[in-house]
C-alpha cells in the first residue's frame, strides 16, 4: 500500500515545491491520501488555487483546520491532530520554521511515523543524535531535504571527485542570496535574529553540498552577521558572511542574504566555485564551479503575469512542464529529492511487510543502515556535520563573528575559540 502523507506547514516550499511532487507521486500510485496542516487556513488556500488545478485536476488534501474556518482563527496544535490520525508507519513531512522542527519531528516518531524534514533538521547536535537514536530504535526512516544533493551536477561533481578527477579541495565561495520581497512575507514572523540567519537557513545547503562532494568534515565556523527591520518592526540578521574551515586546512566563505532585487533577471542569486589541487607533487590545480542562478535559459515574455518581462529560467530545480497526462507533470532534482525521500520509507516498509514484529524491526535498521551508509540521501547519522555548522554558526554570530571549533570524537560538540 502506498504510504498516506502528512504535510506540517502550508508556506512557500509546501506550495513550489512539496505539494507538486506528492500530489504527483499519488497520480501514478506511490502516495496515498495526502493531509495538510498549518497554524491558520490563509496558507491552506494559496494551496487550492489555478495553479494546482490546472496542474493536478481532480486532485486534493485534507485540510486541518478545514479550508472554510476563519482566518482570525488561530489552530497551534493543528499538526499534533494531523499526526495523530495517522495510522502507523506512514509519512509525516516537516516544512515549519526552523525552531519547530525538534518537536516535530520527535513527535512523529514516537507516534510511529516516518519523517522526511527540510533543512536544517535541528539546530543542536545533541538533538540531531536524540533524533537518529529514536529513528533507530522504532525502525523508522528520517530524511532531510537537502535538495542540492540531487542536482545532477552535484552527483557528476561526487562521483568525479571520488574518483580523484579534482585532487583535494583547497579553498572556495559559495553564495545563495533570496528575494527581497521575502522582506515582506512571512519570513517577517519567524526569521528574527534570536531565531534563525540567512547563513543558517540557506548558507547550510552549500556547506553540506561540499562535505556530499568531497568527504571532508567542517572543524571550524566562523559568521557575521547585518543586521536590519523587517516592514512589521522584527529585527532580523538580514545579510551573514560566514567562514568555515575543514579537516584538510580547505577554506570556504559563504555569503546569504534575503536581499536580491525583486526586478532582477534572477530569482536570486546562488552559486559555489571550489578550487582543488593534485595530491602530492603535483603542479595541476582544477576547480569545480556551479553557477545556480543562470542555467542558460533565459526568457523575455509579452507581458509580466510572472512579476518581471525579462528573466533567467532555472528548469532544473523545479518546473511543472507537459506531458502525456493530465495536467502538469513536475520535473527538476526539487522533484527527484522528494521522491527519493519518500521512495526510501515506501521500500523499507515493502521489504519488511511480511515479517514478524522482531524480525521486520531488524530488518528496517539494516535497510536503514544502507541508506545511511550509501550517503545520498540525508539523514541524522550521515549529515550530523550540518548540526554541527549550524550550532557553531548561531553561536558565532551571537558574537559577531567570533571563531567557533568543531570537535569530533567520542560526543562530537563546537566550542568557543
Amino acid at each position: 500500500m502506498p504510504l498516506q502523507i502528512t504535510i506540517l506547514g502550508g508556506g512557500m516550499i509546501v506550495h513550489d515545491q512539496i505539494l507538486p511532487t506528492v500530489y504527483h507521486m499519488q497520480r501514478l500510485g506511490q502516495v496515498g491520501d495526502i493531509t495538510i496542516a498549518a497554524t491558520r487556513t490563509t496558507r491552506l488556500r494559496d494551496l487550492v488555487g489555478e495553479r494546482f488545478v490546472q496542474a493536478f485536476p481532480g486532485q486534493s488534501f485534507e485540510a486541518i483546520p478545514s479550508l472554510d474556518t476563519p482566518d482570525d482563527q488561530r489552530f497551534p496544535d493543528a499538526w499534533q491532530e494531523a499526526v495523530k490520525r495517522l495510522p502507523p508507519r506512514q509519512m509525516v513531512i516537516v516544512a515549519t520554521p526552523d525552531e519547530l522542527h525538534d518537536a516535530m519531528v520527535r513527535f512523529a516518531l514516537e507516534h510511529d511515523q516516518h519523517v522526511l524534514c527540510v533543512k536544517p533538521l535541528v539546530h543542536r547536535y545533541e538533538q540531531a543524535v536524540v533524533i537518529e537514536k529514536l529513528a533507530k530504535q522504532r525502525g523508522l526512516f528520517v530524511g532531510v531535504e537537502y535538495h542540492k544533493r540531487f542536482d545532477r551536477r552535484s552527483l557528476e561533481a561526487r562521483g568525479l571527485y571520488q574518483q580523484g578527477r579534482f585532487g583535494e579541495f583547497k579553498c572556495g565561495e559559495a553564495k545563495l542570496v533570496e528575494p527581497y520581497v521575502y522582506r515582506s512575507s512571512n519570513f517577517q514572523n519567524w526569521f528574527t535574529k534570536d531565531k534563525t540567519d540567512p547563513f543558517t537557513y540557506i548558507g547550510c545547503h552549500y556547506v553540506d553540498l561540499v562535505y556530499f562532494i568531497t568527504g571532508l568534515r567542517p572543524t571550524e565556523v566562523s559568521v557575521q552577521g547585518v543586521e536590519g527591520a523587517f516592514p512589521n518592526g522584527n529585527i532580523a540578521h538580514l545579510w551573514a558572511t560566514g567562514v568555515v574551515r575543514f579537516e584538510n586546512g580547505a577554506l570556504l566563505s559563504v555569503l546569504n542574504g534575503l536581499g536580491y532585487p525583486d526586478q532582477g533577471a534572477g530569482s536570486n542569486d546562488q552559486g559555489i566555485c571550489m578550487f582543488c589541487e593534485a595530491p602530492g607533487d603535483g603542479d595541476v590545480g582544477s576547480l569545480i564551479r556551479h553557477d545556480d542562478q543562470f542555467r542558460g535559459v533565459s526568457h523575455s515574455y509579452v507581458d509580466d503575469a510572472g512579476g518581471k518581462h525579462f528573466g533567467f529560467v532555472n528548469p532544473d530545480y523545479f518546473r511543472l512542464v507537459p506531458w502525456e497526462g493530465d495536467g502538469l507533470k513536475p520535473v527538476g532534482y526539487g522533484y527527484d529529492s522528494i521522491e527519493a525521500n519518500i521512495a526510501a520509507a515506501t521500500q523499507i516498509e515493502a521489504a519488511t511487510a511480511t515479517l514478524r514484529a522482531d524480525e521486520a524491526t531488524a530488518q528496517r535498521r539494516k535497510l536503514l543502515s544502507k541508506i545511511d551508509d550509501k550517503g545520498l540521501i540525508a539523514t541524522p547519522a550521515n549529515s550530523a556535520i550540518n548540526e554541527l555548522v549550524v550550532e557553531a554558526a548561531r553561536l558565532s554570530i551571537g558574537k559577531d563573528g567570533a571563531r567557533v571549533k568543531i570537535i569530533y570524537g567520542d560526543g562530537p560538540r563546537v566550542v568557543l575559540v
